[in-house]
Order: structure tokens, then C-alpha cells, then sequence
């Protein structure tokens, strides 16, 4: 018979969020919507710190409140935490020292591991150029990494819901034209580009799309919670030897 010690009050969880307050729909294939994800997920809701806040000015206070958030979902058993705004990386090292479980805050993780897997030039997408600054490629190890960084800063739909949180209501369709011509016009610009990373976590419901018009590697948030998922959760695989 097998004891386990509880103190927990939900279990199984393998990815906790750490989930900035926004109001537009999220669409599946969104870190925010868990009946897309391969993963179970547990959120905890930081409300107040909103992407333009994020953007604009993230200060010590923020800090605070993120890692003091990070610590409550540790202490609820989730095996590793993420979060819904790639910009987290700012605070991505300051995290991560705060607890005992891997912390991945940001999609840019990737950037260095989609180089080295390729040895070419990384397009990353972003939803504001003008705000990715070295300090978030510091965060998460990739300054030294060749990138081109393309923003959604100047798009219509996009940039009035998501970045200037101006209404709640978006159109899904006008979304993933936005980002398919932003990409387009990167790809056009630097050629030399070999696999995309996703910074923004609003975009991975559109990387297939992405992915059939540009016939790249696709790299986001949902991709790297797949495979820590996997990383802390590993279970014996099925099949035979003869």
C-alpha cells in the first residue's frame, strides 16, 4: 500500500500560469484557454498588471507581486510556471532564483535553442519592437544570438485591443492577417531568417497558419510548456521490444 503525505488541494497540476489581466477573447491554442492544451494548468491571476502596464514600465513593485505569485503556485504543487506575456522575460532570472521549480516566463527562451538548431538567423515576433528591449533578451540568455525582431506595433486590430487594451472585442481573422503580412514582410526583408520564435503569447492560435505560409520551424509559449510538461512529468511509454 502506498501512502501519500497530501496538504494539497487540487492535484496533477504540471504548468502553472502566471496570468496578467486582459479581457479579449482567447481563442484555442492561447496559454489562457487550458481546453487547447496538452497540459493541465493552473492560474494565478495577477490583476491589475496588464500588457500595456507590462510594457510601459516594469518596475519593482511589479517584480514583487510576480515572484511572491510564482511562490503561491509553487506552494499549490505545480512542477513548473510560465506565464501569459512574453515580456516576462525581464524577470525571468529573478524568478526563477525565487523557487525550487523551472520557471520559463517567456516564449524568447527558445531563441537561443532555435538558433543552435539551426544555425540561422532567428525571426522573432513580437507584439511591440519598440519595447523589446536587450534587457529582455538578457533575462533569458539570448543577447549573443542573432535575431531580427519583427513588431505589431503599427497593425490595426492587434495593436488597438492588445497593446492599447482600447476594447475587449477583437476580430480572430483580422489577427492572424496582421501577423501572416508582418511575417511576410520580415521574411521579404531578411531572407537569411531560418526558424520563427513567437514572443507575444496571443500568437501561437495562428502558428499554423504561420507556419503553412512561411514553411519555417514555429517556435512559442505553447511549444516550450509542451515539452517542460514532459520534462517534469515524464511517464514509462507504451509499445513492445519484439
Amino acid at each position: 500500500m502506498t501512502i501519500h503525505p497530501g496538504g494539497q488541494n487540487i492535484c496533477g497540476v504540471s504548468i502553472g500560469v502566471l496570468a496578467l489581466e486582459s479581457y479579449f477573447p482567447k481563442p484555442p491554442g492561447h496559454i489562457k484557454n487550458p481546453s487547447s492544451l496538452n497540459f493541465t494548468t493552473l492560474y494565478e491571476m495577477l490583476d491589475g498588471i496588464t500588457v500595456p502596464g507590462l510594457l510601459a514600465n516594469p518596475d519593482g513593485e511589479m517584480k514583487t507581486r510576480l515572484i511572491d505569485a510564482a511562490k503561491r503556485l509553487e506552494a499549490k504543487g505545480v512542477r513548473a510556471i510560465t506565464g501569459s506575456c512574453g515580456f516576462l522575460a525581464i524577470f525571468q532570472k529573478e524568478i526563477a532564483a525565487a523557487v525550487n521549480v523551472p520557471v520559463f516566463v517567456s516564449s524568447l527562451i527558445q531563441v537561443p535553442l532555435a538558433h543552435q538548431m539551426t544555425g540561422r538567423t532567428v525571426g522573432v515576433i513580437t507584439a511591440s519592437a519598440s519595447s523589446l528591449t536587450d534587457r529582455h533578451m538578457q533575462g533569458v540568455g539570448a543577447e549573443n544570438t542573432p535575431v531580427v525582431v519583427q513588431g505589431l506595433d503599427h497593425t490595426d486590430e492587434f495593436a488597438t485591443v492588445i497593446l492599447r487594451n482600447e476594447r475587449t472585442e477583437m476580430d480572430l481573422a483580422k489577427i492572424e492577417a496582421e501577423l501572416l503580412a508582418a511575417s511576410e514582410d520580415m521574411i521579404a526583408r531578411h531572407p537569411e531568417i531560418g526558424p520563427i520564435v513567437l514572443e507575444c503569447t496571443d500568437l501561437p492560435p495562428y502558428a499554423h497558419a504561420l507556419q503553412a505560409r512561411l514553411k519555417r520551424p514555429v517556435f512559442d509559449i505553447v511549444t516550450l510548456s509542451e515539452m517542460v510538461s514532459r520534462a517534469v512529468g515524464q511517464t514509462p511509454y507504451g509499445g513492445f521490444i519484439t
